[in-house]
């Protein structure tokens, strides 16, 4: 079977690559698209490019990899705690799949815990855990919000993306001061209306 890893490298026109054959693979394709752009690619500014963009590929995408259990491991405590936990501004970076060109912005992670907490710093590695793949700022916000629900088991989840694109910003409308806004709440965020009030007002005081 395929690995994850050889499926994102295959193209329409080429069987999949071996895991084993990225490092020798990426860094071709990427001298190839550089020779379709006008370029030269063994001038001196560009000998290098190929593997530094392979490099810096294989470090944006490398939630591929990474399994939310693995993530999270040990570090769910019994508490008695009830009432909301929030974890604001969450810095986060990830590469829209549709222009690979990257989208960038703050997350907000609530939840109210049904008999166990997490790490506080897990919210944060779980949030990179899905934005280091190609993403969709829709998605992203959601799978945060289930990879809570699957650890924690709480009476609500509530997480907000808002988010700059380049694809918006850089090329296509160039709207420079345009963000995005995204939702994702269960249980308790979404059945009652007093703890989602609770929950966005939280979210947008400064």
């Amino acid at each position: 079977m395929m690995s994850t890893a050889a499926h994102r490298l295959a193209t329409p026109f080429e069987s999949p690559v071996r895991s084993d054959d990225r490092s020798l693979t990426l860094p071709a394709l990427v001298a190839r698209q550089l020779e379709l752009l006008g370029e030269d690619p063994t001038r001196e500014g560009l000998l290098r490019t190929p593997q530094r963009v392979a490099d810096s590929l294989a470090w944006l995408t490398r939630g591929y990899d990474m399994d939310v259990r693995d993530v999270v491991g040990d570090a769910l405590f019994a508490e008695n705690h009830d009432h909301m936990v929030l974890v604001r501004d969450i810095e986060f970076y990830s590469m829209c799949e549709h222009h690979m060109l990257p989208f960038f912005g703050k997350v907000h992670i609530a939840y109210i815990p049904n008999g166990t907490i997490i790490g506080l710093s897990k919210l944060p590695r779980i949030v990179e855990m899905y934005a280091r793949r190609l993403q969709v700022q829709e998605r992203l916000t959601e799978q945060v919000a289930e990879a809570l629900e699957s650890v924690l088991h709480p009476r609500g989840v509530g997480v907000v993306i808002e988010a700059a694109h380049l694809c918006m910003m850089m090329r296509g409308v160039e709207k420079q001061e345009s963000r995005t806004t995204t939702s994702a709440v269960r249980g308790q965020f979404r059945e009652c209306p007093m703890t989602r009030s609770e929950f966005w007002g939280l979210v947008n005081k400064r």
